[in-house]
């Protein structure tokens, strides 16, 4: 493995970009072309369809009735969303899909983010045959979306598709009946419209659930009006048309607050496309779909692995749109759980992730709530602080609203040195660097001048109000509250690194754009005599007082080497005090979650440990990971398998500190491996192919002209050509990296001296076979 010691440029260097991409938060990976004999540096696709096929492969089968939201289909655009499994208790008489979204929630703040604003379970349909069910056989396509199967009774068999349809958020159930199911129905059941935590924790003193939905019927499409207590409510209408043998299901969800107008929004958004068949509908969802899964390209022999990938891209386009609330911590999905909300200290951070690298910032709704609500995020922060400093609360709803900062209803964002409230005040200053690696990712000046900059400031300064000499000289925080550890102490690593990471951002985005800031001589103070983060004979510390002494699944202790890449091991004893504070993490039993396990895959993949990532990847798949790749702990939570989708993207490709680094931390198994259009910081489309055991080319294209400089792994003398085939200028910066200077929409070829490797694009072999996900027959 390469060693981190190779030249790095400097922040100010990897920051810089030759120009502004407009736009560039929904920009595309550049299509495969057929290569030609002028242009040699090309990636062609294979005979087939590559996508198709890892795709194809990928989808989830099921023989075996699913019994819960974790083992059954799951469909979604974002906001609409329908886990699909046996109604409980009727598992032989009635299959369940429910219907949740992404914005049904509640508006009362006086009952805070976990009652008051809680999302709301809206109900479900029952598909009811007239006989009883005795098998099915259904397969979820995640190139078309779509479910597809037969139900099989003992009065004959159901042929379904359903699709929740992209644009129109609509759910459409395609049932074919035999003679003996004609008679089968569909039969809706609303909710409580109450918080789901209601069944897990005391009610709040005058809480209570809304009003019972009054179901109608509007000229045809019955309706499920759901009215709320504080006005406004969310409408569920649906339609059943008939078209020969088959029958088809139309639903659609609107919420309004606090206007009753939902109601007239779903009478016509079914009824327009009540319309269109089936068939009809799916053409266009389809072409999403397909258009989406291309914009990137990953795969790996180990078939497992390689199908759980692309089942996460899959899911997360399902969960998230830019313009759909960030991911509460179920996704569209909610089921009973004690976190109906959006959680802000690791949760939504994590969930994010893996679209960067997956060339996915179409889905990227945190840079875009944070921006469109920041005067909500002043709102939140404790009075005396808010005319500068800006916070974000532990929960809070779509509109990053908290309510009341009690335990029992919500969690503000606390004051350094006092408790109650908690005192967790780093997770804005968390929830930026997700917007950071926005901006890294595609080098959008735009994200940086309007979002990062003036929002990562006030975070800071929140800080800075705090901020105390101590005798020995240097700047000290008083106690706040490490995520989920328990007790407050001094000098928390959780805030030191946030902190440290954010006064170094603010001064190189400062330069970047040209800003004169009167506050950067305070952020430079901070950086020279900030306290050293608290260590002991057993790594990082949690803070001054407390050590890390107990089994702890969250690794909020670890941020500046995951994922702000601060302490990277650059050298010998830094190295050894990653590896003390990974492995005493991890030693203790007992309260290790999953994504404790992605933590720990990612740190292991920073020090270049692909047999340790991998172990851990597969500890969490034995452990956590239920047949249809959800998670749950109390309740469904979404984040932990979509953050090991991103444990696969630092294993494959990392780009922190203005290195791309190509296979930084493959196990040996993984002897054949193929990316395409990979993201990377800077603005880079990266492809690369690794064929037995040895790097074959790598493949770079510059979206905004920044520095490249990349740790390419191929052994000995290289040649780079560019584009055409002709010889490119570079620099051999040590370590088997190489600077080459790109400028925008210009490409780079780096092989080993005098190899014309096949440059095709194409699913690799996998070592064995391996079931797929889902309940396949036994």
């Amino acid at each position: 493995m390469s060693s981190p010691s190779a030249p790095e440029p400097s922040r100010r260097t990897v920051l810089a970009t030759g120009s502004a991409l407009g736009g560039t938060l929904l920009a595309s990976g550049l299509p495969l072309t057929q290569a030609t004999a002028a242009d040699r540096t090309e990636a062609t696709p294979s005979a087939g369809d590559p996508w198709r096929t890892v795709l194809d492969d990928a989808d989830l089968v099921w023989q075996r009735m699913p019994t819960a939201w974790y083992e059954g289909p799951f469909l979604g655009n974002g906001f609409l969303g329908s886990g699909i499994y046996a109604e409980p208790g009727a598992a032989s008489t009635a299959v369940r899909f429910n219907i949740q979204h992404s914005e049904v929630q509640d508006h009362r703040p006086e009952f805070g983010s976990l009652f008051g604003l809680a999302r709301l379970p809206i109900g479900y349909f029952t598909l009811e045959p007239v006989g009883a069910i005795t098998g099915l056989d259904w397969r979820l396509s995640l190139r078309d979306a779509e479910l597809t199967g037969t139900l099989t009774t003992d009065k004959g068999t159901l042929a379904l598709r359903a699709l929740i349809h992209n644009d129109r958020s609509v759910l459409a159930v395609e049932v074919t009946a035999s003679e003996g199911e004609r008679g089968f129905r569909w039969v809706f059941h609303p909710a409580d419209a109450i918080s789901p935590r209601a069944a897990f924790k005391p009610l709040p003193d005058g809480y209570q659930g809304n009003p019972p939905a009054q179901v109608a019927d509007h000229d045809g499409i019955t309706a499920a009006v759901q009215p709320l207590l504080a006005g406004g409510q969310h409408v569920t209408a649906w339609q059943e048309r008939a078209r020969g043998r088959t029958r088809t299901l139309y639903a659609h969800v609107a919420h309004s607050y606090p206007r009753s107008t939902a109601l007239g929004r779903a009478l016509t958004a079914v009824r327009r496309t009540a319309q269109l068949p089936y068939s009809a509908l799916a053409v266009d969802h389809r072409a999403w779909w397909h258009a989406y899964y291309r914009k990137s390209f990953l795969s790996l022999p180990d078939a497992r692995i390689q199908r759980f990938y692309w089942i996460q891209l899959y899911k997360t386009a399902s969960a998230a749109r830019r313009d759909a609330p960030v991911m509460a911590t179920s996704g569209p999905w909610l089921e009973p759980t004690p976190w109906p909300n959006t959680w802000w200290n690791l949760n939504a951070q994590l969930e994010y992730w893996l679209i960067h690298g997956s060339n996915h910032l179409e889905l990227d709704a945190i840079t875009r709530a944070l921006s469109e609500f920041r005067d909500n995020l002043a709102q939140e922060t404790p009075t005396p602080y808010r005319a500068d400093s800006l916070g974000i609360p532990r929960t809070t709803d779509p509109h990053l609203v908290n309510g009341a900062a009690s335990t029992l209803m919500g969690y503000g964002v606390g004051v350094p040195g006092q408790d109650p409230p908690t005192p967790e005040v780093g997770n804005l200053t968390w929830a930026l660097h997700n917007v950071w690696l926005s901006y890294r990712h595609t080098m959008d000046r735009s994200i940086l001048q309007d979002v990062l900059f003036p929002l990562l400031r006030k975070a800071i300064n929140y800080y800075l109000h705090f901020l105390e000499p101590g005798p020995d000289g240097k700047l000290h925080l008083p106690a706040t509250f490490s995520p989920e550890y328990g007790g407050d102490s001094r000098d928390c690593n959780y805030d030191l690194m946030l902190l440290s990471w954010g006064c170094r951002t603010l001064l190189d985005s400062a330069e970047l754009l040209g800003i004169d800031d009167p506050l950067a001589p305070r952020w430079r103070e901070v950086l020279a005599k900030r306290v050293p983060y608290p260590t002991d004979a057993n790594g990082f510390m949690i803070g001054a007082d407390i050590p890390f002494a107990k089994s702890h699944r969250h690794y909020s202790h670890l941020l500046a080497v995951y994922p702000l890449y601060e302490v990277t091991g650059r050298t010998p004893d830094e190295r050894a005090l990653i590896e003390r504070s990974l492995a005493h993490w991890v030693g203790f039993e007992g309260a290790l979650q999953g994504y404790t396990f992605t933590g720990a895959a990612s740190m292991s993949a920073l020090l270049g440990k692909g047999e340790d990532a991998l172990g851990y990847l597969g500890e969490l798949m034995t452990r956590f990971i239920q047949p249809n790749t959800m998670y749950q702990e109390s309740g469904p939570v979404i984040e932990t398998p979509l953050s090991a989708a991103q444990s696969l993207h630092d294993m494959v490709c990392q780009s922190w500190g203005g290195v791309i680094r190509v296979f930084p931390a493959l196990p040996a198994a993984w002897a054949d491996l193929v990316v395409h259009d990979f993201r990377t910081q800077g603005a880079f489309l990266l492809g690369a192919r690794r064929e037995n055991g040895a790097t074959r080319w790598v493949r770079l294209v510059s979206e905004a002209g920044a520095p490249c400089v990349v740790r390419h792994g191929i052994a000995g003398p290289v040649d780079v050509r560019d584009g055409r085939g002709r010889p490119l200028p570079h620099t051999d910066v040590g370590d088997g990296a190489v600077q080459v200077a790109l400028r925008k929409g210009e490409s780079a070829l780096i092989t080993a001296k005098g190899d014309r490797p096949d440059l095709t694009v194409a699913p690799v072999r996998p070592n064995e076979d391996a079931p797929p996900w889902g309940l396949p027959r036994i």
